[in-house]
């Protein structure tokens, strides 16, 4: 019989906290059935694999950090928008190393997949709403979005990893880089033929 108490549920946010400790590439099952308390076979009746477990905490990831970017960004639009997400992101992903580098594998095709690749698309949905306020459509639009999440990413990445030593407030320099975007997000862009032609709703992963 399963143990008591323990659940799908339960496994998962156990191996998100495990993940932020020792990273989200170093959990196996082994090492979270003794943080459970349970025998490494036992775990197997509540989570069905390695796989499924790394699909489980990528799902409570990406919920965790939409909320958190929802709760920042919202009534909020143009510059304050993208200022207020970006600094909540950053936060969330120094804050939460190992579920943060959940968040960044796109969710798989399989059908039972379906609640990982909601939870993805509502994270964009936030993404495109913080974007909205510049007036930018289409591929554009997605190009905005890969900037910024590339942007947002490398610089959490790297703070993450103590990867600013030279002594410069890392405070000051982030802000630049948000000014940086900005500014570039604020610019007067031609649009092309392909951006006419693509405005559809994008609703896939960046």
């Amino acid at each position: 019989m399963p143990r008591a108490g323990l659940a799908p549920a339960t496994v998962v946010a156990a191996g998100a906290e495990l993940a932020d400790e020792i990273g989200f590439a170093g959990v196996t099952m082994g090492l979270l059935a003794e943080r459970v308390g349970v025998k490494a076979p036992s775990l197997y009746k509540h989570v069905a694999s390695l796989e499924a477990l790394q699909r489980g905490i990528a799902t409570q990831a990406r919920r965790e950090l939409g909320d958190a970017l929802t709760r920042a960004a919202v009534g909020k639009s143009g510059p304050d928008a993208v200022r207020a997400y970006a600094e909540a992101w950053r936060h969330w992903a120094v804050d939460h190393p190992g579920r943060y580098a959940a968040t960044v594998r796109a969710p798989t095709n399989a059908e039972d997949d379906e609640e990982d690749r909601r939870a993805a698309n509502e994270g964009l949905q936030i993404m495109y709403a913080v974007l909205a306020g510049f007036g930018l459509r289409g591929t554009r639009a997605l190009d905005a979005a890969r900037v910024l999440r590339s942007a947002l990413h490398g610089f959490a990445t790297l703070e993450s990893a103590g990867g600013f030593g030279l002594p410069r407030d890392v405070d000051r320099s982030f802000g630049f880089l948000l000014d940086t975007l900005i500014t570039g997000l604020s610019a007067e862009h031609p649009t092309s033929t392909e951006d006419e032609q693509d405005d559809r709703p994008i609703t896939h992963p960046t």
